[in-house]
């Protein structure tokens, strides 16, 4: 018989041990200050966040994206942001194009110059991340990137790349993005309310 406990006990201590990294690194505080900085002031100037991911990642993407619109934790104007989540869309291009230019078209579509991609991997090495990020650096975006130490493709075109510390399995990489998600939407609220 499997002791449970036990494997609630190691998860929990290893969970605690990557927040521990990511603490003990002084660049995730600056690069999660420097993206709240980017994507606060292309909220008061009018512009928009995109976000993207893959599986869970998405649906980090999605929860950022309706924290902005509707609310965190205080009532407030509502702030443009969109996940791409749309199965219907997702499937159309998905079938018509490729899985790999999913995320780029919606960029295409809708991002322009002034715009934010948050783009989530935990490998920093997916294709249609990598499209999409390129995708809106060629609009005059920027890029604000959720991945780990080991995605330096995606870093490399990202103007503010945060960084969980690589670990064995990607939820625990999720489980920092989330933090670091949550962070942002206070950080932002705060630098549109000061």
């Amino acid at each position: 018989m499997k002791d449970i406990q036990g494997i609630i006990a190691h998860s929990l201590d290893e969970a605690r041990g990557e927040l521990e990294l990511f603490l003990a690194d002084p660049e995730s505080i600056v690069t999660i200050s420097k993206a709240a900085g980017i994507m606060s002031e292309c909220l008061s100037s009018g512009g928009t966040i995109i976000s993207c991911g893959n599986g869970g990642s998405l649906c980090d993407a999605t929860h950022f994206a309706e924290e902005l619109t509707g609310r965190y934790r205080e009532n407030r104007p509502s702030l443009p942001a969109m996940a791409i989540n749309d199965p219907a869309y997702l499937t159309c291009v998905g079938n018509d194009f490729s899985f790999d230019v999913v995320f780029s078209r919606w960029v295409e579509a809708f991002g322009k110059p002034g715009d934010v991609l948050l783009a989530i991997s935990t490998s920093g090495t997916s294709p249609n991340i990598l499209n999409a990020a390129q995708a809106a650096r060629e609009r005059g975006m920027k890029v604000i990137a959720l991945t780990s130490k080991k995605g330096q493709t995606l870093s490399a075109l990202s103007d503010v790349a945060v960084m969980a510390p690589d670990a064995p399995h990607s939820d625990r990489i999720q489980e920092i993005h989330i933090k670091v998600i949550h962070i942002l939407i206070e950080s932002i609220e705060a630098l549109l309310t000061s």
